[in-house]
C-alpha cells in the first residue's frame, strides 16, 4: 500500500468561484419564444477557482479557497461547499456570480454568466485570507484573471506582495472576454515577472504570447517570468507540456471516454500543484495533472483519482 507523505505546505486557490448550472445536450439552438427540454442538469460550484478547489479537496491535499461572496439565496449554498475557507470570505451586497452552461453533441459548451460578486473581489480581500509569511512549499494559484476585474486592476501589486511574503505564485488567466490585444499583453508584462508558473491551455498560450506555434510562444512568456519559473500548456487529449530553464517535458494523456470537459484545465491545475506542494518534481506534477483531468472529464458524477494511485505514479519513476 502506498503511504502518502506528510506536507506542511498549503495550496491557496484565489479567484472566481461561482454557481454553475450545466445542462446537456443542446442539439440546436431553439427559436425565440420556444422551450427546449434537455436530458440532464448539474448544479455545482464552478468558476476556475471553484473547479480547482473541488478537485484539490477530493485529492486530500491541504488547501484554502480564497474568495468573496454575495448575499443572495445562493451565497449560503456556495459557502457550505467550502465551510472552513468560507469563514474568511468577505460578503458584498450583490448577487452571487452564476454561470449557465449548455453542452453540445461534440462536447463543446456555451456559457452565459452574470457579473455578481467575483468582479468585486479585491487585492485586500485576497491578502487578508493568506498568511503574512509563507511556509516552505506554499503556493498561491490565481484564477479567473480577466473576470475578477477589481482584483486584476492590482495584479502587479498583488503578485509582488505574495512574492514578498515568500509564496510561489501560479496564474491561470483563462481567456479574456474581450479577446487578446496588444494592450492586454502590455498589462500582463507588468505581472509576469512575479509569476513562478503559468498554467494556460494551448490556445491561451498562443494568444498571450501573440505567436503562431507553441514552442516559441512558451519560451517568449518564460523569458518574461520569474527566475526558475515554468510555463505549462494544457493540450487536451495530447496531454500537457512544460518549459523551464534548460528543460522541456511532455506528458501524454491516456485515451478516455469524454463525458464532461467543463473544468478540465482546472482539474489539471489541482493535480499539478498538489504534486508540487508535496515536493515532487515537475515531471511528476505533469503526470498528476493529466491523470486528474482525465479522470474528471470521463466521469459523471465527477470523480478524481485517489491518492494511492497518484503516489503510485511516483513509485514508477
Amino acid at each position: 500500500m502506498t503511504t502518502r507523505p506528510d506536507t506542511r505546505a498549503t495550496l491557496y486557490v484565489a479567484g472566481n468561484i461561482n454557481v454553475d448550472l450545466i445542462m446537456s445536450t443542446l442539439h440546436e439552438w431553439p427559436k425565440k419564444g420556444t422551450e427546449a427540454m434537455l436530458e440532464s442538469s448539474t448544479l455545482r460550484p464552478g468558476g476556475s477557482a471553484g473547479n480547482c478547489a473541488l478537485a484539490v479537496s477530493a485529492l486530500g491535499a491541504p488547501f484554502r479557497l480564497v474568495a468573496n461572496q454575495g448575499n443572495d439565496q445562493f451565497s449560503g449554498w456556495l459557502a457550505a461547499m467550502f465551510p472552513e475557507s468560507a469563514l474568511l470570505w468577505p460578503t458584498y451586497d450583490c448577487e452571487t456570480s452564476l454561470t449557465f452552461g449548455v453542452t453540445h453533441p461534440d462536447h463543446e459548451r456555451t456559457f452565459f454568466s452574470n457579473q455578481g460578486h467575483i468582479v468585486r473581489l479585491s487585492m485586500l480581500d485576497v491578502l487578508a485570507q493568506i498568511p503574512e509569511t509563507a511556509r516552505s512549499g506554499d503556493w498561491v494559484l490565481l484564477c479567473g484573471t480577466w473576470l475578477c476585474t477589481a482584483l486584476y486592476a492590482d495584479y502587479p501589486q498583488l503578485l509582488a506582495a505574495l512574492k514578498q511574503r515568500g509564496y510561489q505564485v501560479a496564474v491561470d488567466s483563462g481567456w479574456p472576454p474581450e479577446d487578446w490585444s496588444d494592450a492586454l499583453r502590455e498589462q500582463a508584462a507588468n505581472w509576469l515577472p512575479f509569476c513562478d508558473a503559468l498554467l494556460l491551455n494551448e490556445v491561451e498560450t498562443l494568444g498571450l504570447a501573440d505567436a503562431e506555434t507553441l514552442d516559441p510562444a512558451a519560451l517568449r512568456l518564460l523569458s518574461q517570468m520569474a527566475e526558475n519559473a515554468f510555463c505549462v500548456a494544457k493540450c487536451g487529449p495530447e496531454g500537457a507540456r512544460l518549459w523551464a530553464k534548460n528543460l522541456t517535458l511532455h506528458q501524454h494523456a491516456e485515451p478516455v471516454d469524454v463525458v464532461d470537459t467543463i473544468g478540465a484545465g482546472d482539474s489539471f491545475n489541482a493535480g499539478f500543484l498538489s504534486a508540487l506542494i508535496y515536493g515532487l518534481p515537475p515531471a511528476t506534477a505533469l503526470q498528476w495533472g493529466v491523470r486528474v483531468a482525465g479522470c474528471a472529464i470521463s466521469s459523471s458524477p465527477r470523480r478524481y483519482p485517489d491518492w494511492q494511485s497518484l503516489f503510485g505514479l511516483v513509485e514508477k519513476i
